[in-house]
């Protein structure tokens, strides 16, 4: 029983020991440069504004539909040349006579009935239409970025509050283990107190972690690489005045959705094409201009200076001109035209479509953007300061032995989860803030 109760005495030893290196550890852990200072720098750090720029700049998609808008400007120049002339040449002759012929004949397309117009028209309206796929790839693209920076710059705000709650906890874990080895407390709270300590340092590794994540994500949507340096300065401030004029605010997305104005381009685009159809079915013309060269022979009694019988023979030359006609008769393009006008139909109905759409996003949008600020209001003023208050109520009771150690650690959960809460709730107002901005596509979306 003695030998029981020594080795006892020896493994209580050898855990309090471990514990003392553990803390010792941690405090040193504490002493270095704070970990939230290498993704958040409030003075110098890229702001989203600089971010949705650099994003505009660098990213490589972007960049390509602008080359593709390029090429839509060449397409224009080609459909407005004129056609290629036609040249042929022809010749004859005669198997058992002297007689032959050679003709070379030109045509000039007119392109009659708005071909030339049309085929212009159609080249433009596709212009038109990259373009503005250029602008909404720019619209959503600030409004990813923004979006990513909002949650990169919660992850390294909730990364500093753990670090803040981290340091109070080692501080904390000092002063109960300086009591226990005075013999004022059970050496039971200083494990509980290891315990709390260990299980923030695990939330700071998570939290650490999710922040470098986010940057990284951040950095892909920028255009730069994983390893380049980067720092935000976490802010996520949004403005406090709530539209009141939801009709006008409404009408202002109407009017300025690049979605919407894309989807009105491909209605004209399809008008464009139906009068396109059209004019194939029309009548043509070629304008031809040729020569002809003609020798022709027949036998006669006739006598050379030799007395020698010869066939006679005569030659010409000849000019032609002429109209070449290409009539519709049996197919007007008819099945081209109806599918067309189905295609136009259609774009018609889909604009249609992305109007009430577009209406249900800004009232959405309008909804959240209210109903997170109102939460982040009651976060900042009825929940943060009561909470901190009441961890410090407990920690003097707890202190003062009105209450034990374990209601001091459920209160500091309690309010390790309320800062997050609040941290949470500042992320959706800001979501919810570029929603709107997404939805009304503001000009304060997009910063070249």
């Amino acid at each position: 029983m003695q030998y029981k109760l020594k080795l006892s005495g020896a493994l209580i030893r050898a855990f309090t020991a471990g514990i003392l290196l553990l803390s010792l550890a941690a405090i040193g852990l504490s002493q270095q440069a704070p970990r939230y200072l290498r993704y958040i720098d409030p003075a110098t750090g890229m702001t989203a504004d600089q971010a949705v720029a650099l994003a505009i700049e660098k990213n490589t998609e972007l960049d390509a539909m602008r080359r593709e808008a390029e090429a839509g400007e060449a397409l224009i120049r080609q459909a407005g040349a004129r056609p290629n002339p036609s040249l042929t040449v022809r010749g004859e002759k005669m198997t058992d006579g002297p007689n032959y012929g050679l003709m070379v004949e030109g045509g000039l397309p007119l392109e009659l009935g708005g071909r030339r117009g049309a085929r212009i028209l159609v080249a433009e309206r596709e212009l038109e239409i990259r373009r503005l796929a250029v602008a909404e790839q720019e619209r959503r693209l600030a409004a990813q970025v923004r979006r990513k920076y909002g949650e990169a710059s919660a992850a390294g705000l909730r990364l500093r509050f753990i670090e803040e709650m981290l340091t109070a906890a080692e501080e904390n874990y000092a002063l109960v283990s300086a009591q226990v080895d005075e013999g004022r407390r059970a050496p039971l709270e200083r494990n509980m107190e290891t315990v709390e300590l260990n299980r923030i340092r695990a939330l700071l590794e998570t939290a650490d972690g999710g922040t470098a994540i986010q940057l990284i994500e951040l950095r892909n949507l920028i255009g730069i690489p994983p390893e380049e340096p980067l720092r935000i300065r976490g802010d996520l401030d949004t403005p406090e005045v709530i539209p009141s004029d939801r009709l006008a605010l409404a009408a202002g997305a109407l009017a300025a959705r690049t979605d919407l104005e894309g989807a009105r381009a491909l209605e004209r685009l399809a008008a464009a094409r139906t009068e396109q159809a059209r004019t194939v079915g029309r009548v043509d013309a070629d304008v031809m201009l040729g020569f002809q060269r003609m020798r022709s022979g027949f036998p006669m009694r006739a006598f050379d200076d030799a007395g020698m019988l010869m066939p006679i023979s005569m030659r010409s030359n000849a000019f032609t001109f002429g109209v070449k006609l290409s009539i519709p008769v049996w197919n007007r393009n008819r099945d081209a035209v109806e599918a067309a006008l189905l295609e136009e139909q259609a774009a018609r109905q889909r604009r249609e479509f992305g109007e009430l759409t577009i209406r249900h996003e800004v009232a959405a949008a309008l909804i959240r953007y209210e109903s997170s600020l109102r939460s982040k209001e009651i976060y900042r003023v009825g929940v943060r300061a009561q909470a901190a208050d009441n961890r410090d109520v407990v920690r003097q009771t707890y202190e003062l032995g009105s209450t034990t150690l374990l209601d001091y650690i459920a209160e500091l959960r309690r309010f390790i989860d309320t800062e997050s809460g609040y941290i949470d709730a500042r992320l959706a107002a800001y979501l919810a803030y570029i929603d709107l901005l997404e939805a009304v596509n503001s000009p304060e979306l997009v910063t070249k």
